[in-house]
């Protein structure tokens, strides 16, 4: 059975690693100083490489090559087994679906073992924060004093739910999202390995479709590369459920020309053409943002495909900058609230017409000339102060 895209193409040397420098920098300053740590926090969004790098930690600190610097050299027994998942010294373990103090108590008990092959016993605990209250605490004295040939990487999307405790017995690493230039840049590395034929503007819309993550754009490129066919920005579009940046060009258009009943007659017809309400609520926010970028004057912030550019400047000069940011707002939560609606199309109507009398509003506050301020009253004349009375007389 062929592997996954994602599987397939995972990093097996901390080169391979994809916008995470900071992190597989200081991780080989440390080995080859010889001050590996005994406790990591992984910590960053979904898909931006906390698991691999968990692994190439793994590979590296049980390597064979003799030279530091070439750890992991991905050519040794060690570091083949480790990519071919079958190192016993390698545990990884599931806290969604094992987080319990049963679980970390019988974690406990084998931490003690010395390793069966290798230098290190290495224990990845993935989604970490999900693990309870009382396996957290189970797991504070091993975490705190583990024996020397254990090494724990703990694994999360959401660090703040990692008690303190926890957090201070780790050596914390934050990964971060990628931009969509550096997506863009593995997938056509991915696409001319496997001899697939893409568009470069259909990779740019699968690399802002994945939102920072990696995985998920590989991903959807191996969806893609499924039906053995070119990869068009057509048929991006229509695997996504995404409307047209066009007629997205339009609706925002509409909306800032006060033209109310063809936004909503624009929105129907995306949605008729096989575009999903809430891609489209997503497609919106992200025009909306790239406009309030431009309105101030800094276009790095702008990330616009060519076909979009344009209008986008077309529509930061028109639509008023104060209100801008509720647009936006509106949509997001729009975008938010589809899964408790009954109706999604309407949900975006709601939003739509919302920010058509939010931009009326707007308009019509700029045509109303200023007051003027009222003229200052005049200072009141002085009094003049009465005469002194004349002295008695003899």
């Amino acid at each position: 059975m062929p592997l996954a895209l994602y599987r397939k193409w995972r990093p097996r040397r901390f080169e391979e690693v994809v916008g995470q420098e900071h992190v597989t920098r200081t991780l080989r300053n440390a080995l080859r100083l010889g001050r590996i740590a005994h406790a990591y926090l992984f910590a960053g969004p979904r898909g931006t490489g906390k698991t691999t790098t968990a692994r190439l930690l793994a590979k590296a600190v049980n390597c064979l090559a003799e030279a530091v610097e070439e750890r992991p050299c991905d050519r040794c027994r060690i570091c083949q087994a480790v990519h071919e998942g079958r190192l016993i010294d390698l545990i990884e373990i599931d806290a969604a679906s094992n987080r319990g103090i049963d679980e970390i108590r019988d974690l406990r008990e084998r931490v003690r073992f010395s390793p069966s092959e290798a230098r290190y016993k290495v224990y990845v605990i993935d989604e970490a924060h999900m693990l309870t209250t009382e396996a957290f605490n189970a797991l504070l004295k091993t975490l705190e004093e583990p024996p020397p040939h254990v090494i724990f990487v703990l694994a999360t999307t959401e660090p703040h739910r990692i008690p303190a405790t926890i957090l201070s017995r780790c050596q914390r690493f934050d990964f971060r999202r990628l931009t969509t230039a550096e997506i863009v840049r593995r997938l056509e590395e991915i696409v001319a390995a496997e001899g697939l034929s893409a568009e470069p503007e259909a990779l740019a819309w699968i690399g802002r479709q994945a939102a920072g993550s990696l995985r998920d754009a590989v991903t959807l490129l191996d969806q893609l590369a499924a039906d053995e066919e070119p990869i068009t920005v057509e048929r991006v579009q229509r695997t996504l459920g995404a409307g047209r940046w066009d007629l997205v060009g339009e609706i925002v258009e509409a909306l800032s020309e006060g033209e109310t009943a063809r936004g909503l007659t624009l929105l129907a017809r995306a949605v008729e053409e096989g575009a999903h309400p809430p891609q489209l609520a997503r497609q919106l926010v992200e025009h909306l943002r790239a406009v309030m970028w431009l309105q101030w004057g800094d276009a790095s912030g702008a990330d616009l495909l060519p076909e979009q550019r344009a209008a986008a400047q077309r529509h930061a000069r028109a639509l008023p900058p104060e209100v801008l940011p509720r647009l936006i707002r509106l949509f997001m939560t729009a975008a938010a609230d589809f899964r408790s609606a009954w109706s999604p199309q309407l949900a975006l109507e709601l939003a739509f017409v919302e920010a058509a009398l939010a931009c009326q509003q707007a308009r019509a506050a700029r045509s109303v000339p200023p007051v003027p301020p009222a003229p200052a009253p005049a200072p009141a004349a002085a009094t003049p102060a009465p005469p002194s009375p004349a002295p008695p007389g003899p």
